[in-house]
């Protein structure tokens, strides 16, 4: 996400400042009670003081508390009773009065009664997975969060447990018996369904074992505060977050390569473990087959035995992960519509360069159009020659016009963002001069960061590309495009949808003046927005392509419009700019790209498909075994179907540069030749950037007044 490196004195005055404001504690730091309610005093100060758009602490904000503390805690409503939460309203609207005050009333409240549920439901789902379960009956679980109800009564309670801990040996069971039927002739040890169903028990037994275990020992008071507070925190926005000083700590580790090996950084959610960020360039990232929000279920040692995850701690999942660099890791991943698959990687050394900038040349219709990738908005401030993502940019752009392209596409599919200066940087390559993007602050302050050199690098059409996942610094580039008139936006129905920037605020006595850190952590802090040139935030809304192209995110609660704490849509007044005279008729481009999309079998396919497993993901799950086998075959093959639909019949004709080729095909490091190689061939089948292409011939032709592609 954004990044400010740009404006270093503001985050060193702002630190200071606060370490200053709260330095003066008392004698008491060593009690717990003590310093919980001095975090609670110093996170309510910085959210009311510091805040960009600081929503009022009121019975209304004590509501959203509440429900979310105790959504965190037990996400699936299974550990408290409607009794518990009935018992606990008397706090619902003075949580409020509690946080301006600094008291922790409900959080001790909560404690103590999940501390006291804890060990019933463990003894319940012990009792529970000591009987054979009956995968003949027919009945359902509900399972999705946002349908599940507290339990009105202990008996209400059990059948839930029941449904769930059925649920996962009915996974386990129908595994069992493939497994069994596919080494039925070398397997003398032939297990009966009766025995299989014993086994899938004993394997869930241990996953809640290993599961309840962790919470007793290791999900201690002060995480669950943690919890607590971040509930407060990400109440006011999804953004701003509290780090304890170990969890802070753990954090910076995390994401200076803890997860080392297949290139995915996790977090534990809802009690599994998902797929948070990829590290451009890893094995998890090349394989194209994991993404954002992937849960991981299994993780297998080559051709061993996979091991469950469920009730896995991240850390623990990591040391099953990770290993030696060329060995072979498959895991067992879980995907937002509902599907599982099995992913095969091999451990591999994370490699920096191929994180940059790269290009290659599609021929279509006729013409040489640039493809330029761009995975992120880097720059490497640490180095006076240190990469930089604009001057990689421009130095792409060199090679494509030694090559004579007609057009160019810059695609930043799946791309986070980065530097915002760097976006600046290089929406200036393709535009003479102006404002990019409007930045302001709780109070209303705006500042314009301008492209001020006149000079053009490329002045020909351009396409863009978007997904759901191009977020921040993506969104601030393809937006300024689309408001210059520069270039057509070409994607699925909106960008992400994240308009604001964050800092990391330490609080509390400083420990280590090097690194910033506190006796009491940090608030990770929302403290500006951003807004296009033409004064609309992209903050919700994201940016809307000039082109839509179904895929199969759209139908996700993925974005930022979908987290009901996200902070509103608004607008500006808009800079002064001048629109981009190109001599396209970018109307008719737009009209017969639609026609295209809107009579292609293979995108009504995937439209389809879509709306198909977002109706069918995470509502009712079968816990008939013939129903539920019915259920998973159709599941796999509606996304065998779209799997096959997004990629292209007939290869595009996909070459690299004459400046690249010693690089793709005579490069001394032979793997890393391999890879590049690999790449240009993923090119060639992708659907999206064919709609790109045609797209970009239909711009050239009409500069020249010729007839575009129907």
């Amino acid at each position: 996400m954004m990044s400010k490196k740009g404006l270093p004195l503001v985050g060193i005055l702002l630190i200071c400042g606060l370490f200053f404001g709260f330095k003066s504690w008392g004698s008491d730091d060593n009690n717990t009670t003590a310093r919980q309610e001095k975090i609670l005093r110093s996170v309510a100060t910085l959210l009311k003081e510091k805040h960009y758009s600081p929503k009022n602490i009121n019975d209304a904000y004590s509501k959203v508390v509440f429900r979310k503390f105790l959504e965190d805690l037990d996400p699936d409503k299974n550990i408290f009773t409607q009794a518990d939460i009935n018992t606990l309203k008397k706090f619902e609207t003075s949580i409020d009065d509690e946080i301006n005050g600094g008291q922790i009333g409900f959080f001790n409240a909560v404690n103590d009664m999940y501390q006291k549920r804890l060990p019933e439901v463990i003894a319940l789902y012990k009792e529970i997975l000591a009987q054979p379960f009956d995968f003949n009956t027919n009945e359902k679980v509900v399972l999705d969060q946002e349908q599940l109800k507290y339990a009105s009564n202990e008996a209400e309670r059990k059948d839930a447990w029941r449904k769930r801990l059925k649920y996962l040996a009915l996974e386990r069971y129908a595994d069992l018996i493939d497994q069994r039927e596919a080494n039925k002739k070398k397997d003398s040890a032939y297990k009966s369904d009766a025995e299989l169903e014993k086994d899938a028990r004993a394997r869930v037994l241990k996953i809640m074992d290993r599961n309840f275990d962790r919470l007793k020992v290791k999900f201690t008071e002060d995480e669950r505060f943690s919890m607590y507070i971040n509930a407060i925190s990400e109440s006011m926005d999804p953004y701003t977050s509290y780090f304890a000083p170990v969890e802070k700590r753990a954090f910076d580790e995390q994401m200076s390569g803890r997860f080392y090996g297949i290139g995915a950084q996790l977090r534990e959610e809802d009690g599994v473990i998902k797929v948070v960020s990829l590290v451009t360039g890893s094995p998890a990232w090349k394989s194209g087959e994991i993404q954002l929000n992937d849960v991981f279920l299994k993780v297998a040692q080559g051709s061993g035995e996979a091991v469950d995850l469920a009730g896995f701690a991240v850390e623990d999942a990591v040391k099953l992960i990770r290993g030696n660099k060329g060995t072979e890791v498959k895991l067992t991943i879980k995907k937002s519509d509902g599907s599982t698959k099995v992913v095969s990687l091999v451990r591999d050394e994370i490699i920096q360069d191929e994180t940059y900038a790269r290009s290659a040349i599609v021929n279509q219709s006729g013409n040489k159009i640039g493809y330029i990738y761009l995975p992120e908005f880097y720059a490497d401030f640490e180095k006076p020659d240190g990469n930089r993502c604009s001057m990689d940019v421009a130095a792409e752009i060199v090679k494509l016009k030694a090559e004579k392209v007609d057009g160019i596409i810059l695609d930043l599919r799946n791309n986070g963002g980065g530097f915002l200066y760097e976006v600046v940087n290089m929406v200036g390559l393709f535009i003479k001069d102006g404002p990019v993007v409007q930045v302001r602050d709780r109070d209303g302050k705006k500042s314009v960061l301008e492209d001020k050199d006149p000079s053009v690098w490329y002045d020909g059409p351009l396409v863009v590309m978007v997904n759901e996942l191009s977020a921040s610094a993506s969104e601030i580039f393809a937006a300024a495009i689309q408001d210059y008139k520069r270039g057509l936006i070409v994607g699925s129905s909106s960008t992400y949808g994240k308009g604001t920037v964050q800092r990391s605020i330490p609080f509390g006595r400083p420990v280590d003046f090097l690194t910033g850190a506190t006796d009491l952590g940090a608030l990770k802090l929302t403290l500006q927005k951003y807004y296009r040139v033409n004064g609309g935030s992209t903050q919700l809304k994201g940016v809307v392509p000039d082109v839509v192209i179904p895929d199969m995110y759209q139908f996700l609660k993925i974005r930022e419009k979908d987290n009901e704490n996200a902070l509103p849509w608004d607008e500006i007044q808009k800079s002064g700019y001048q629109t981009w005279n190109s001599g396209i008729d970018y109307e008719a481009v737009k009209r017969a790209a639609s026609e295209r999309v809107g009579t292609s079998a293979t995108f009504s396919g995937i439209q389809k498909n879509a709306e198909w497993l977002n109706k069918n993901a995470d509502k009712q799950y079968e816990l008939n075994l013939a129903k539920y086998r019915e259920k998973q075959k159709q599941i796999k093959a509606v996304v065998k179907e779209t799997d096959t639909l997004a990629k292209l019949g007939k290869e595009l004709d996909v070459t690299s540069l004459e400046a690249d080729k010693k690089k793709f095909f005579n490069n001394d490091d032979k793997a890393k030749a391999e890879r590049y190689q690999q790449w240009l061939k993923s090119l060639k089948t992708d659907i999206y950037i064919d709609e790109a292409t045609k797209v970009v011939s239909d711009m050239i032709n009409s500069q020249k007044g010729l007839a575009l592609n129907k």
